[in-house]
């Protein structure tokens, strides 16, 4: 196989992996919504689509629209690396997750993995230590 289909192979890796991910962490928070407000006796997320399929979508895009606010003092670029930093730790800690054995995909063995080194457990857990410096960046660009 080529660099060329390599770099496309792993591109599709990492989509798929993002995708589902996003997918399944709206969604998780979306039925604990419902269920917060079955248990308080309250309306829960239904106002967008049927039964509020749709509110994972409807918040992702209010998300996408908001003003950021960024104090007067404080350190600019600082208060916009600290959720980089955050998400970046968050979703690279995935890259070398195994999900599956390898599959053949047009006479190709393609493994279900985004990055197979030999210290996935050292990756993981210096990646999982990186992320206190967004908390350490949001607070001190203050």
């Amino acid at each position: 196989m080529s660099i060329l289909g390599i770099i496309v192979f792993c591109l599709i890796k990492i989509v798929i992996v993002l995708t589902v991910m996003l997918l399944t962490v709206s969604y998780l928070v979306y039925f604990e919504r419902r269920i917060s407000a079955w248990a308080q006796n309250r309306l829960g997320p239904n106002r967008v689509g049927w039964q509020g399929v749709l509110q994972p979508f409807a918040d992702v895009f209010k998300l996408l629209l908001k003003e950021d606010i960024v104090p007067e003092a404080a350190n600019k670029p600082l208060h916009t690396l600290a959720p980089i930093v955050a998400l970046f730790v968050a979703f690279t800690t995935y890259a070398v997750i195994p999900f599956g054995p390898e599959v053949n995909i047009f006479g190709y063995n393609i493994p279900l993995v985004v990055a197979d080194v030999n210290i996935g457990i050292l990756y993981v857990l210096s990646l999982t230590s990186l992320g206190v410096y967004a908390i350490t960046f949001a607070g001190w660009s203050s």
